[in-house]
Formats: structure tokens, C-alpha cells, sequence
């Protein structure tokens, strides 16, 4: 299984913008990849995953403002995030899913995780 590494967290107002990386110890290629969320009180959330065929999912709350991608000859698994909310706020977490299936935005579909980054958006 891959280790995955995020960085790119921070504090920023809100409407801006960041983007996170998620650095992958090996081969990306083929897994699932996705970017979750926990904030302060609050259960575990999909954010968004991309497949082995670049094909991408969004939960409701951030679709036309995020936007997941990853470059397979670096291994590195992106969220760009703009028109950032202060509800935005919270740990950020990349994880990746080596079953065969749908890529769904669930917790069920991935297998490894990451630490996290905390992203903070102030008001």
C-alpha cells in the first residue's frame, strides 16, 4: 500500500483560495484517490475522488468550487480550492482505495490514509 503525505494547508479569508497536495510513496495510477474532511465536532466527509480514468466526484457542498486532479509522474493527488467559506473549515485528509469498484465519495471505497492538514477559513 502507498503512504500518502498532505501539505498546503493554512489560514485564509474567505473567498480565497488554496491548494493541496497529497505526496504518494508509490504508483497512484491505478487506485482510488480522494480527499476528505473533518471539522471540528463533526463526522468524517467526502470532498471529492478521481479514479484511474481521471474520471472525478464532488460531494454537493464544494462541486464548481473545488476541483481534484492528480499528475501520475510525480504520484501527487491535488485539491484545488477556491471560493473558500468559513464552513470549509477543517482537516483535510487524502486517502486512496486499491479494491475494484466505483469511486465513490465514502470512507468505504479507500483503504489508506494520510495525517491530514488543517485548513482554516476566517471570516
Amino acid at each position: 500500500q502507498v503512504q500518502l503525505v498532505e501539505s498546503g494547508g493554512g489560514s485564509v479569508q474567505a473567498g480565497g483560495s488554496l491548494r493541496l497536495s497529497c505526496a504518494a510513496s508509490g504508483d497512484i495510477r491505478n487506485y482510488c484517490m480522494g480527499w476528505f474532511r473533518q471539522a471540528p465536532g463533526k463526522e468524517r466527509e467526502g470532498v471529492a475522488t478521481i479514479n484511474a480514468y481521471h474520471t472525478q466526484r464532488y460531494t454537493d457542498s464544494v462541486r464548481g468550487r473545488f476541483t481534484i486532479s492528480k499528475d501520475t509522474a510525480k504520484n501527487i493527488l491535488y485539491l484545488e480550492m477556491n471560493d473558500l467559506r468559513p464552513d470549509d473549515t477543517a482537516t483535510y485528509y487524502c486517502a486512496a482505495g486499491s479494491a475494484v469498484g466505483p469511486c465513490l465519495v465514502s470512507s468505504e471505497a479507500m483503504d489508506t490514509w494520510g495525517k491530514g492538514t488543517l485548513v482554516t477559513i476566517a471570516s
